[in-house]
């Protein structure tokens, strides 16, 4: 594996030796940080602009991907730990204009065992990651030849799962919103959109952390399409109010008696939730499609 970022911009290696900082002060269980994605590739993007059909404009920003990799603690708290070290880096920072960072985590045992079995993704991981911290106390294992017969079979079942739970939280919130249950349609649509967004994630890496936030799931697979940055825009103020009542609806659908939720809130968010759907469906049969391709090679 490559360990130097000497390619990237002066203000990108800085923010990148700020974040292996502030991780190893606070986690001093890391074994090695890993930066993979866009960024190790050198094709990120740091800030775009697209206008969409009827003007509306979208932004596209590359994620820092960074994998921490740890020994001897839970899963858990590194999680909480990495999520305290986001908040720090994005103190004074403009969501809309700066680079985000998403953390991934695993023990090493974990990882060398899925580097050993040739999983897609942390196989791909070993092979365009770039070391950023590497404590000398352990080695990655050596990588297996991809089987793509054997990955095209477990995305397939993978997004079948996950796309047939969207589907029927879909419906739920329609036989919930046609009887004036508003809340709980708004609870349907937040399980839908979860479960398009796992869809997506477990199609083209075949790893899925559980997380209910739309906003990081939204964050996390937005790379994989320019298209879904359209789905839950945030250019007005209305369409902030809406994904923010979507987010909201996972906990206060449920347990918020005071939780308001009109017909014409859901209204204006079933067409976005069509819109995931239909982005999920297009773009996971094409990913399947291509390691079909790659069986054969």
């Amino acid at each position: 594996m490559k360990d130097s970022i000497a390619y990237l911009p002066k203000d990108k290696q800085e923010e990148l030796n700020f974040l292996v900082t502030e991780i190893l002060r606070r986690l001093p269980q890391t074994e090695f940080i890993i930066l993979y994605g866009s960024y190790a590739r050198g094709n990120y993007v740091r800030r775009s602009i697209r206008i969409e059909d009827g003007g509306i404009p979208t932004v596209k920003i590359s994620d820092y991907d960074i994998y921490v990799i740890t020994s001897g603690i839970n899963s858990k708290k590194t999680e909480t730990i990495l999520d305290n070290v986001e908040d720090i880096f994005f103190a004074g920072k403009d969501f809309d204009r700066d680079t985000p960072v998403e953390f991934i985590n695993d023990d090493i045992k974990q990882l060398n065992k899925f580097i050993e079995e040739g999983r897609y993704f942390h196989t791909q991981i070993k092979q365009e990651g770039i070391i950023l911290y590497d404590s000398g106390k352990y080695k990655l294992s050596r990588r297996r030849k991809l089987n793509f017969d054997e990955i095209k079979k477990q995305a397939q079942d993978y997004f079948n799962e996950k796309f047939e739970k969207g589907n029927f939280f879909f419906d739920d919130a329609i036989t919930n919103k046609e009887r004036d249950r508003y809340q709980m349609a708004s609870f349907y649509l937040h399980q839908s959109c979860e479960n398009y967004y796992y869809a997506i994630r477990l199609t083209f890496t075949l790893r899925n952390n559980k997380q209910h936030n739309l906003s990081k799931l939204s964050s996390t697979t937005r790379r994989y399409s320019d298209d879904l940055s359209t789905v839950f825009p945030q250019n007005t103020l209305e369409e902030k109010r809406l994904f923010k009542l979507l987010k909201a609806a996972y906990v206060d659908a449920r347990y918020n008696p005071h939780f308001v939720v009109t017909k014409e809130d859901i209204d204006a968010l079933i067409p976005k939730v069509e819109l995931l759907r239909d982005i999920t469906k297009r773009i996971c049969e094409a990913k399947i499609k291509e390691y079909g391709e790659q069986s054969g090679i």
